[in-house]
Protein backbone atom coordinates (compact mmCIF):
# COMPACT_ATOMS: atom_id res chain seq x y z
CA UNK A 1 0.00 0.00 0.00
CA UNK A 2 1.25 3.45 -0.87
CA UNK A 3 0.27 6.89 0.23
CA UNK A 4 -2.90 8.58 -0.94
CA UNK A 5 -2.68 10.86 -3.94
CA UNK A 6 -2.30 14.53 -3.10
CA UNK A 7 -5.87 15.48 -4.11
CA UNK A 8 -7.34 12.68 -1.99
CA UNK A 9 -5.29 13.79 1.03
CA UNK A 10 -6.41 17.39 0.50
CA UNK A 11 -10.07 16.31 0.24
CA UNK A 12 -9.76 14.19 3.38
CA UNK A 13 -8.16 17.04 5.35
CA UNK A 14 -10.80 19.49 4.13
CA UNK A 15 -13.58 17.11 5.16
CA UNK A 16 -12.06 16.57 8.61
CA UNK A 17 -11.66 20.32 9.12
CA UNK A 18 -15.26 20.94 8.06
CA UNK A 19 -16.52 18.24 10.42
CA UNK A 20 -14.50 19.64 13.28
CA UNK A 21 -15.80 23.17 12.69
CA UNK A 22 -19.37 21.96 12.37
CA UNK A 23 -19.11 20.02 15.62
CA UNK A 24 -17.75 23.04 17.44
CA UNK A 25 -20.27 25.53 16.13
CA UNK A 26 -23.39 23.47 16.81
CA UNK A 27 -23.12 23.56 20.59
CA UNK A 28 -24.44 26.53 22.50
CA UNK A 29 -22.08 28.34 24.87
CA UNK A 30 -22.71 27.81 28.57
CA UNK A 31 -24.85 30.52 30.21
CA UNK A 32 -22.96 33.27 31.97
CA UNK A 33 -22.96 33.22 35.74
CA UNK A 34 -25.99 35.01 37.14
CA UNK A 35 -27.79 35.09 33.80
CA UNK A 36 -31.37 33.99 33.23
CA UNK A 37 -32.13 30.37 32.52
CA UNK A 38 -32.05 29.24 28.85
CA UNK A 39 -35.84 28.85 28.83
CA UNK A 40 -36.21 32.56 29.65
CA UNK A 41 -34.21 33.50 26.54
CA UNK A 42 -36.48 35.58 24.29
CA UNK A 43 -34.86 34.05 21.20
CA UNK A 44 -35.98 30.57 22.23
CA UNK A 45 -39.56 29.96 21.09
CA UNK A 46 -41.97 28.52 23.60
CA UNK A 47 -43.12 24.98 22.85
CA UNK A 48 -46.55 24.82 21.22
CA UNK A 49 -49.50 24.30 23.54
CA UNK A 50 -51.61 21.12 23.31
CA UNK A 51 -54.35 23.23 21.67
CA UNK A 52 -51.93 24.48 19.00
CA UNK A 53 -50.65 20.97 18.34
CA UNK A 54 -54.21 19.64 18.09
CA UNK A 55 -55.27 22.44 15.75
CA UNK A 56 -52.29 22.08 13.44
CA UNK A 57 -52.38 18.29 13.32
CA UNK A 58 -56.12 17.78 12.93
CA UNK A 59 -56.53 20.65 10.48
CA UNK A 60 -53.71 19.29 8.32
CA UNK A 61 -55.15 15.77 8.16
CA UNK A 62 -58.73 16.96 7.61
CA UNK A 63 -57.57 19.03 4.63
CA UNK A 64 -55.56 16.10 3.28
CA UNK A 65 -58.63 13.88 3.54
CA UNK A 66 -60.85 16.41 1.76
CA UNK A 67 -58.24 16.90 -0.97
CA UNK A 68 -57.89 13.12 -1.36
CA UNK A 69 -54.10 13.10 -1.21
CA UNK A 70 -51.92 9.99 -1.28
CA UNK A 71 -51.55 9.82 2.52
CA UNK A 72 -55.11 10.72 3.45
CA UNK A 73 -56.07 7.06 3.90
CA UNK A 74 -53.82 6.48 6.90
CA UNK A 75 -55.52 5.47 10.13
CA UNK A 76 -55.69 7.71 13.21
CA UNK A 77 -52.58 6.21 14.83
CA UNK A 78 -50.52 6.60 11.67
CA UNK A 79 -51.61 10.23 11.52
CA UNK A 80 -50.53 10.71 15.15
CA UNK A 81 -54.02 11.55 16.41
CA UNK A 82 -55.55 10.72 19.77
CA UNK A 83 -59.03 9.21 19.84
CA UNK A 84 -60.58 12.62 20.61
CA UNK A 85 -58.54 14.31 17.89
CA UNK A 86 -59.72 11.70 15.43
CA UNK A 87 -63.33 12.43 16.41
CA UNK A 88 -62.69 16.12 15.70
CA UNK A 89 -61.10 15.12 12.39
CA UNK A 90 -64.13 13.09 11.36
CA UNK A 91 -66.55 15.88 12.32
CA UNK A 92 -64.43 18.43 10.43
CA UNK A 93 -64.33 16.25 7.31
CA UNK A 94 -68.10 15.75 7.43
CA UNK A 95 -68.66 19.51 7.84
CA UNK A 96 -66.19 20.19 5.06
CA UNK A 97 -67.90 17.85 2.63
CA UNK A 98 -71.26 19.46 3.36
CA UNK A 99 -69.81 22.95 2.88
CA UNK A 100 -68.00 21.97 -0.33
CA UNK A 101 -71.30 21.21 -2.06
CA UNK A 102 -72.49 24.79 -1.62
CA UNK A 103 -69.43 27.02 -1.12
CA UNK A 104 -66.50 25.45 -3.00
CA UNK A 105 -63.08 24.15 -2.05
CA UNK A 106 -61.47 27.43 -0.90
CA UNK A 107 -64.23 28.11 1.62
CA UNK A 108 -63.98 24.53 2.88
CA UNK A 109 -60.31 24.90 3.75
CA UNK A 110 -61.09 28.08 5.72
CA UNK A 111 -63.97 26.31 7.46
CA UNK A 112 -61.68 23.44 8.48
CA UNK A 113 -59.23 25.83 10.16
CA UNK A 114 -61.98 27.59 12.15
CA UNK A 115 -63.90 24.41 13.02
CA UNK A 116 -60.83 22.51 14.21
CA UNK A 117 -59.44 25.48 16.17
CA UNK A 118 -62.74 25.87 18.05
CA UNK A 119 -63.06 22.18 18.85
CA UNK A 120 -59.43 21.75 19.89
CA UNK A 121 -59.69 24.80 22.18
CA UNK A 122 -62.95 23.52 23.69
CA UNK A 123 -61.35 20.16 24.43
CA UNK A 124 -58.01 21.51 25.67
CA UNK A 125 -56.05 19.90 22.87
CA UNK A 126 -58.00 16.63 22.95
CA UNK A 127 -54.95 14.63 23.99
CA UNK A 128 -56.10 12.71 27.04
CA UNK A 129 -58.48 10.24 25.41
CA UNK A 130 -55.95 8.06 23.64
CA UNK A 131 -54.85 4.94 25.41
CA UNK A 132 -51.50 5.31 23.60
CA UNK A 133 -50.92 8.92 24.70
CA UNK A 134 -48.91 9.60 27.82
CA UNK A 135 -48.40 13.04 29.37
CA UNK A 136 -44.83 14.35 29.26
CA UNK A 137 -42.81 13.67 32.40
Amino acid sequence: MGTMPRTARYAAHTLLAALALTGCSSSAPPPAAGSASPSADPATPAPPSPVQVCTNLVSYWAKETLLGTKWSGLDWEQKGLSNAQYAIHEDAVAAGRAEERTAGRDKVLELIDRFVAQRCAAEGGATTSSENWRPPT
